[in-house]
């Protein structure tokens, strides 16, 4: 794989690949703050109708954020405002103290975005791909390929390596993606189902890797219909409907605040999102 080093690159917006011009590792180093990882306020974005309606959320830095809502309630649409693929009507968005809207460059490189539909270079190998992300970001490969390597060993990738992704089922095609979306080591990642379609094993093999990176104080920040995912990785679960944060918290503070002490995260749901106001 050649060496990009130093070069500006124009990647297709359909692969998804978050990578700012001109992007310097070193400085993403630097912007890495002890202070709240995103703030969102008074987002808006109309489309045929109110997709998401002046929505507020603050993620601290180093926390693990699942969002949780019904179909349509407005989830894909703030991630993908948040990354910086989609212009809100309306509202602000700071990364690590930066505004996302106003400096974009500066927050992707602070940003890793991983979609729901794996979007990759098929006549490449997943060690191909992730030299080629590497490159796109300025790494030289002295540094990318021994980060890449242990990406993919932590995915279950390492046998797969010099394969083709060509043949890769949509479960290993959103590995590579993931691996891919990790190689400049972000410290905020933003994911929008990033378990659908994985089998027991590669779902295994994710959420090892999501939870190994907040130890080592990423943030993240999921979408999931699978709630017993954020029952059990999730510091805070945030509800959505119709565009709207209808509840916060932690699983205990949304018992507390729904006078349920022992109900599941499933009955909460129903609840908050069946709610007259959610609808």
């Amino acid at each position: 794989m050649a060496e990009f080093v130093g070069r500006r690159f124009t990647v297709p917006k359909y692969l998804g690949i978050m990578v700012a011009s001109d992007a310097k590792p070193d400085s993403v180093a630097v912007m890495k703050r002890d202070k709240s990882a995103l703030e969102v306020l008074g987002l808006t974005k109309r489309f045929d109708r109110l997709a998401v309606d002046s929505l507020d959320l603050t993620i601290h830095a180093g926390e693990f954020y699942a969002l949780v809502g019904p179909n349509g309630a407005g989830k894909t649409t703030t991630l993908r405002m948040v990354a910086g693929l989609l212009r809100p009507d309306a509202g602000a968005v700071s990364i690590f103290g930066i505004d996302a809207l106003e400096n974009p460059v500066a927050a992707k490189q602070v940003m890793a975005w991983v979609s729901d539909e794996p979007m990759i270079y098929d006549k490449l190998t997943p060690l191909e791909y992730l030299e080629f992300v590497a490159g796109l970001w300025g790494i030289a490969p002295s540094i990318s390929e021994p980060v890449a390597q242990d990406l993919l060993a932590s995915l279950g990738l390492e046998p797969h390596r010099h394969e083709r992704c060509e043949g890769f089922s949509k479960g290993m095609r959103q590995k590579v993606a993931l691996a891919g979306a990790l190689v400049h080591d972000p410290s905020l990642i933003i994911l929008d189902e990033p378990l659908t379609g994985l089998d027991a094993v590669s779902a295994r093999h994710v959420k090892g890797l999501l939870s190994e990176r907040v130890r080592a104080g990423c943030t993240v920040i999921m979408t999931t219909h699978i709630l017993e995912v954020a029952e059990r990785m999730a510091d805070r679960i945030g509800v959505i409907a119709s565009g709207r944060l209808v509840a916060e918290g932690t699983l205990t503070e949304l018992r507390q605040q729904n006078g349920h002490a022992d109900t599941s995260l499933e009955d909460l749901f129903i609840a908050l999102v069946t709610l007259p106001e959610a609808a």
